[in-house]
């Protein structure tokens, strides 16, 4: 995908919120919402939600981390709100063979029937990560 091109992300005929990539993020929050660092945290940390502690260190919180994916210690001043939401919403966008799960898709996902026309994460779960993640600037893991 170029720079600088607009492109609907076809996210499903759901109720999800419409995502426009811009480049390399998609510039504006998913409905408008604003997140929040603290239920970020939360989520971030939380093995049963968000899964980010499965495959990222850097996060604070008590569970063990992986390291299939990068330190997230610093991601805050590496990636900006709009970088870090074209990640979560759907990495595959940039990376097809990425391991990074699409957070807020719900086609083309093989899921057990129970989360099936579900996102993993709601859209103001996703703002909230990204709250959350955009503090995370000089190895600090609170807001």
């Amino acid at each position: 995908m170029r720079r600088g091109l607009a492109v609907l992300l076809a996210l499903s005929q759901t109720a999800l919120a419409p995502a426009t990539i811009v480049g390399d993020a998609i510039p504006d929050p998913l409905g408008g919402r604003t997140g929040d660092a603290a239920r970020g945290r939360a989520i971030a940390t939380d093995t049963r939600k968000g899964l980010c502690p499965l495959c990222h260190t850097g996060l604070g919180g008590t569970a063990p981390a992986g390291d299939l994916g990068p330190d997230l210690a610093e991601v805050g001043a590496r990636l900006s709100e709009g970088q870090l939401r074209l990640r979560l919403v759907d990495g595959r966008v940039l990376n097809p063979a990425t391991l990074m799960p699409s957070y807020y898709r719900t086609d083309g996902i093989r899921v057990a029937a129970a989360w099936r026309d579900r996102p993993v994460l709601e859209a103001g779960e996703i703002e909230d990560v990204i709250a959350y993640l955009v503090t995370l600037k000089g190895g600090s893991a609170t807001p």
